[in-house]
């Protein structure tokens, strides 16, 4: 139930982790941006896959990205490719207006951890923080 969502529960946990959005539409990067907020975060948010990557090269780290497919100067595909050969462990989440099986599995292998279709909802950003936080919390598990 989108409408009924109570972020509260899972805002302590989503409380330290570092969001990035990446969408040339400034309707959903407000969108986006929002409902990142409603649910704790404070989002860093960028227009396009060459800011994403110059951030990563400044050395600042994200936990989760969202980004979009379609977008001037480099697109999704390119810049997911690019933030993982430069060893970016963050979970990178693919949202697209082009919800193609093809166009969908061209992004996946460029190192997406999910595909969606957009715009992101409650429900979809709930499960993306779920999964985030267990993987999280498995990766905590392995180091100790």
């Amino acid at each position: 139930m989108v409408l009924g969502i109570d972020a509260s529960s899972s805002s302590l946990s989503n409380k330290n982790l570092s969001v990035l959005v990446v969408d040339d539409d400034p309707l959903i990067r407000m969108l986006h941006d929002n409902y990142l907020k409603h649910f704790g975060l404070k989002p860093h948010v960028v227009e396009n896959g060459k800011e994403a990557v110059k951030l990563f090269q400044l050395g600042i780290y994200f936990n989760l990205i969202l980004m979009d497919n379609e977008m001037p100067i480099m697109n999704g595909v390119e810049a997911t490719k690019v933030l993982r050969d430069m060893g970016s462990t963050s979970m990178i989440v693919g949202v697209t207006s082009r919800g193609s099986p093809s166009e969908m599995q061209t992004f996946m292998e460029a190192g997406l951890d999910f595909c969606f279709e957009k715009p992101l909802t409650f429900d979809m950003i709930d499960f993306i923080l779920k999964e985030l936080n267990m993987n999280d919390d498995d990766d905590d598990d392995t180091n100790n």
